[in-house]
């Protein structure tokens, strides 16, 4: 039998690390555990689960100490989970079926579909589903690059995907997704986009959150999720608003705008409502109960 480790690291989540840590309990050959300095009772929860705990500084690059968790484990391969999610007994069953087959050397990771929670519903569109995560992988053949704080787990060597779900309790609140989005991640996107050589703009305050809105909302169907979906893809848009607000932060609050500057503004958004107002169009067609209504859609769409 091959050994797993499951690895996580967590900050002062006492509301929800129970629930992780049982999830895995029965079937981890061993817990690592690394606490972030919590200054609530998420030690005392994980003590529960696992002797094998690590205080370590908390560091908003929240991948260095996933990395020094990694370090710690024992097992052949790791399980890399965070304190909001769950492992269902079906996803137990594949992994140590897929890690007991996994003879050839060369198949180093797999990758888990998750299924997010957020706000109390499954979000089925929006982007957030089926939110491939590379978290199963064999030690020493993975880790994160600690640059930015929504990369991937990095493997050397082939990988594959599993079927079964992880489950992500994601946001319980407006408050946590917006400090988690304006506080936490804008300021590290803006960042990493600075470190890859790009040039402000101040169009893109416009065009990037429209942008984003319109991927949400329609390519990735959030309207099939509802309010929840459009609440989602505003929150989104508004979410690269404020990267882009933190990128001209970065570079000084340099002076923008002259005389033109409204009929330039003017010209991005009427630039962007054209698309919006052709992926509505669109996407109803897409859902149009016959060939005639396509049609009259259609030729709406043209004036």
């Amino acid at each position: 039998m091959k050994k797993l480790s499951v690895v996580v690291s967590a900050f002062n989540e006492e509301k929800k690390i129970g629930e992780c840590l049982k999830s895995v309990k029965d079937f981890a050959d061993e817990i690592v555990f690394v606490d972030n300095s919590s200054s609530d009772k998420t030690v005392e929860i994980a003590k529960k689960y696992t002797s094998k705990i690590f205080t370590r500084p908390n560091n908003l690059m929240l991948n260095v100490n996933k990395n020094f968790g990694f370090s710690k484990a024992s097992g052949e391969w790791i399980l890399s989970l965070d304190a909001d999610e769950r492992v269902t007994p079906e996803l137990q069953k594949e992994i140590k079926s897929a890690i007991e087959q996994s003879n050839n050397r060369t198949m180093n990771g797999y990758w888990i579909p998750r299924k997010n929670i957020i706000f109390g519903k499954w979000v089925k569109h929006t982007g957030w589903y089926p939110d491939h995560q590379m978290r199963l992988f064999r030690k020493g053949k993975g880790k994160f690059e600690e640059r930015h704080v929504h990369e991937m787990i990095q493997v050397d060597g082939k990988t594959e995907y599993l079927k079964e779900q992880l489950l992500h309790y994601n946001f319980d609140s407006i408050n946590q997704f917006l400090y988690k989005h304006v506080v936490i991640y804008a300021s590290n996107e803006a960042q990493e986009l600075l470190r890859k050589g790009y040039v402000f703009r101040w169009q893109d305050v416009i065009a990037f959150p429209l942008k984003e809105f319109m991927n949400r909302f329609f390519a990735r169907e959030g309207y099939k999720d509802g309010f929840l979906g459009l609440l989602l893809s505003i929150g989104m848009a508004f979410y690269h608003f404020i990267i882009f607000a933190y990128v001209w932060e970065k570079q000084g609050f340099p002076n923008i705008g002259d005389a033109d500057f409204l009929t330039e503004t003017e010209a991005e958004f009427a630039k962007k409502h054209k698309e919006m107002k052709k992926w509505f169009i669109n996407e109803k067609v897409k859902t149009a109960k016959n060939i005639i209504a396509k049609i009259k859609l259609k030729i709406a769409g043209k004036f």
